[in-house]
């Protein structure tokens, strides 16, 4: 069996790829330490350690809910690293929940789905008007899982970001050793092996300096759903999330423009 690990490397194909993530804690830190009362923090949705997400508002009433579910190949980092993707969706007026969710090795893939899942009810629950999720690369493939038609979830868009969206060759690289992904969660957690629930808008969108891989998952969703797909022309994988943080950005006029 080939060994796919390479493929799915991304800090070692970025300059500086390394300095993303401290640099990201600390704007993160400091998005929240702005928004002081605007920011509700550590909300639970469950149970477990990590089955918490951070509501941030704006100002008045928000105009709906936006959902971002972080990356980390369902491995490492969590809400806490990226508050600050919040910031776009805040001055749009929207409210923005972040949520955690248990990462493997404890917890399988499957699960991971149904605590996001969890996740987006407890915060749509806490916010009226329509409900965005979005998220990037591990977390691009869960809010595309929250979109598909064997799941019953509120929501009227989903935007995945460099979405991982067929989950088989994941099987091939070393992460699986922990991910533990086997043929039949492979096939029933892919969210190109799923339709697009009726009713649900999806826009894909990927970076144009990402790894060949990340664009082949990015279009065989799009395709799989006949939905839109951006190449963000430029952006690798870590940059391509910045337009989140930007109300003026395109990324943030797919995520919710027109709802």
């Amino acid at each position: 069996m080939t060994d796919l690990s390479r493929d799915y490397m991304n800090s070692a194909f970025i300059p500086g790829g390394d300095s993303y993530y401290p640099r990201w804690q600390a704007m993160a830190a400091a998005f929240r330490a702005r928004m002081g009362e605007r920011a509700v923090l550590d909300i639970a949705y469950g149970p477990g350690t990590r089955q918490r997400f951070d509501l941030f508002r704006p100002e008045g009433t928000p105009r709906g809910l936006m959902v971002f579910v972080h990356g980390g190949y369902w491995l490492a980092c969590g809400r806490e690293d990226y508050s600050q993707l919040a910031a776009g969706a805040v001055a749009r007026g929207w409210a923005c929940a972040l949520p955690s969710y248990t990462l493997a090795p404890e917890g399988r893939i499957a699960a991971m789905t149904q605590e996001v899942a969890q996740a987006v009810r407890a915060a749509a629950a806490m916010v009226p008007g329509p409900v965005v999720v979005t998220g990037h690369s591990a977390g691009g493939h869960l809010s595309a899982r929250m979109g598909c038609a064997d799941l019953a979830v509120p929501v009227a868009r989903v935007v995945p970001i460099s979405p991982l969206a067929d989950l088989a060759p994941l099987m091939q690289t070393d992460m699986n050793a922990n991910l533990k992904i086997d043929a039949a969660e492979a096939a029933a957690e892919s969210p190109a092996h799923h339709p697009l629930r009726a009713g649900v808008q999806a826009h894909v969108w990927v970076g144009g300096q990402e790894r060949p891989v990340f664009l082949w998952h990015a279009r065989t969703l799009s395709e799989e759903w006949n939905c839109p797909w951006t190449v963000d022309a430029g952006r690798h994988h870590f940059d391509v999330i910045d337009g989140l943080g930007d109300a003026a950005s395109p990324l943030m006029a797919a995520c919710v423009d027109g709802l």
